[in-house]
């Protein structure tokens, strides 16, 4: 089914206030899933909707709490979501960072007793949008063995870097699997091989069947052994700084995992002087001479702003439900 950017963001926005949201935070709720969504991510956008619904009415998310700032020392702050909306609780913080990186170059927040922030490379557009450049992650729930292991012990804890740049930011969004368990969803919906191997089926062979990876939990970390490691250091420092969890200490369930410890750095480049983020980041793009990070993504903005938004009949019915309710 095709629907309207407009139709999609305004069923959310009456779906997400049914289950609780005060009124001004369902509208920019529905923002982040439906931006997702337009920006050819509904793994992580429309189509996770319905596991927020079911959180929220389990009472795993409260949709009323509010993210808090419970220490700080510098340009170095600790806030605490309370187990509110992953979604908006990265927001918020991410909007801190940007405010203290302006106030002193460069800030970070460490979001501790959160949920999962849906689609992380969000938080990267926004603090490109407000000319800063970001760094942010998130661990998850053990979904990734170890370089070496058979069992998931470690999560797949999205990384994202964003560049603000005048004719289209560069944001690097990824896991540290090959990929996400949504992109693995996706493919395997569509019927669609992958293009390389993502990592192992039940008898430990490389395979790129989506749906048989997905049946092991054996994705294939980024760079082999190199992504694991990256995967270990980001969940020590989120927990950390955070006061948090670290992904051992998260449940395996999908609709347990609750808790998460992340991490908000932003950069205003505008503080040093000589800093030409923008004509750095335009020589760079057109070095390459290929496809850049976040460039996909515009692509797929233009065309769902102009032709519609294909949706999920399962996630788009339930969040109709939601909204009629």
């Amino acid at each position: 089914m095709i629907v309207s950017y407009a139709e999609l963001a305004g069923t959310l926005e009456r779906a997400l206030a049914a289950l609780g949201l005060e009124p001004d935070r369902a509208p920019r709720c529905a923002q982040l899933i439906a931006d997702s969504t337009r920006d050819g991510v509904p793994s992580h956008g429309l189509n996770l909707f319905p596991r927020v619904a079911s959180m929220i009415r389990r009472g795993a998310i409260d949709p009323r709490a509010r993210a808090i700032r419970v220490a700080g020392r510098g340009a170095l702050e600790r806030w605490d979501g309370r187990r509110g909306v992953g979604a908006l609780n990265a927001f918020d913080a991410m909007q801190a960072a940007i405010a203290g990186a302006r106030a002193s170059g460069i800030a970070c927040v460490a979001l501790g007793n959160t949920n999962h922030w849906m689609r992380g490379g969000s938080y990267g557009w926004q603090a490109a949008d407000a000319g800063a450049i970001a760094l942010c992650w998130t661990n998850t729930l053990p979904n990734l063995p170890p370089w070496g292991a058979a069992s998931p012990r470690i999560g797949n804890n999205p990384l994202v870097v964003a560049v603000p740049r005048a004719r289209g930011h560069v944001v690097l969004d990824m896991a540290m699997s090959q990929f996400s368990y949504g992109a693995l969803a996706s493919y395997r919906a569509r019927g669609e091989r992958l293009p390389v191997a993502g990592g192992f089926d039940r008898d430990g062979r490389l395979t790129d069947d989506p749906a048989a990876i997905e049946a092991s939990r054996r994705p294939l970390p980024i760079g082999f052994w190199k992504g694991s490691g990256l995967a270990i250091v980001l969940d020590i420092i989120a927990a950390a700084l955070a006061g948090g969890r670290a992904t051992h200490e998260i449940g395996a369930d999908p609709e347990q995992e609750t808790g998460l410890s992340q991490v908000f750095i932003a950069i205003d480049p505008a503080s040093l002087e000589g800093a030409a983020i923008d004509g750095v980041a335009d020589a760079v793009v057109a070095s390459v001479q290929a496809r850049y990070p976040g460039e996909r993504t515009l692509a797929a903005r233009r065309q769902h702003l102009q032709q519609g938004i294909e949706v999920d009949d399962e996630a788009w019915t339930i969040a109709r439900r939601c909204a009629s309710a």
